[in-house]
């Protein structure tokens, strides 16, 4: 009776952890309504790496531009979460371009999501640039802007990273383990066990620590001080695992995973790492005229 019991109770956690593996993949998305007001916009679809669109802004600041900055959105949002972000490079005197990841906001569906796949995005809009670009990311926006970042040098001329994390299993089980209390801790190993298995034990082949060796470019790691999935150590240790010298750090103060654009410095930061590393990117102009 007692075997059987036991043998009932591990069936079911198998397979109900199975299953919210795959919730996992299908959080509700949580858009955000926020269109870009400052220069000229441009709203546009491109191809995506599996024959689907993905919604695109570029926005063309007036004077002409410095170059092109790319940002990245985190997972459930879409394009304008990055729009006040943009606007900071912006009024540097950038040209700004924003894209909803697939399944995200207006971009086609995309049954399984995941940082690799954040990083086709990418890349996508990379390829239809034609050029390189300044490379900003957000949460899993972030970690994707690292595996692109590694896989395309020449195409990345500095890196930005927002509340990234250092370990793709490490901050799933912190992750999930943080919702629904002791119900949460209890299903995360297995959730990412699930996920690891379903990847071909990938995942941490990716992890943006493991990457960062590899990245020769000028690198700022932002972070929310009070980052509620992914603690300060965490950026800590993602800023070590960079080359010597070439990672630098802002902590938003009393910031949260999503806050640290609004804190106190942080237009402050972004400017003063673009000036100090201008020759970096100054050397490719983006060209206002070529919109393709």
């Amino acid at each position: 009776m007692v075997i059987t019991l036991l043998t009932a109770l591990g069936a079911g956690y198998l397979a109900l952890s199975l299953g919210l593996a795959y919730v996992v993949h299908r959080i509700p998305r949580k858009p955000v309504k926020d269109y870009p007001d400052w220069g000229e916009v441009i709203d546009t679809r491109i191809p995506a790496a599996d024959g689907g669109s993905i919604e695109v802004w570029r926005v063309e600041p007036p004077g002409g531009s410095r170059g092109i900055v790319l940002l990245a959105h985190g997972w459930s949002r879409n394009r304008d979460r990055m729009v006040r972000r943009a606007k900071v490079f912006g009024e540097l005197g950038f040209t700004t371009v924003m894209h909803s990841a697939r399944d995200h906001g207006g971009s086609s569906p995309h049954r399984f999501m995941n940082a690799l796949r954040f990083c086709e995005d990418i890349e996508s809009v990379i390829k239809w640039l034609g050029r390189p670009v300044i490379l900003y990311g957000h949460s899993i926006g972030a970690a994707a802007a690292v595996i692109a970042a590694s896989r395309n040098p020449k195409m990345v001329q500095l890196l930005f990273i927002e509340g990234c994390y250092p370990r793709t299993k490490r901050a799933l089980r912190q992750l999930y383990g943080g919702q629904g209390g002791l119900i949460g801790r209890l299903f995360a190993p297995m959730v990412v066990l699930w996920m690891d298995i379903f990847y071909r034990f990938k995942m941490d082949s990716i992890s943006p620590a493991r990457l960062a060796a590899a990245i020769d470019m000028p690198v700022l790691i932002i972070h929310g001080e009070g980052d509620q999935h992914f603690p300060l150590e965490d950026a800590r240790l993602l800023r070590d695992s960079f080359p010597a010298g070439r990672a630098e750090f802002f902590v938003g103060r009393g910031a949260d995973h999503s806050g640290s654009s609004l804190a106190p410095g942080y237009p402050a930061a972004i400017k003063s790492f673009i000036e100090r590393h201008r020759q970096d990117f100054e050397p490719v102009k983006a060209e206002k005229g070529n919109l393709k």
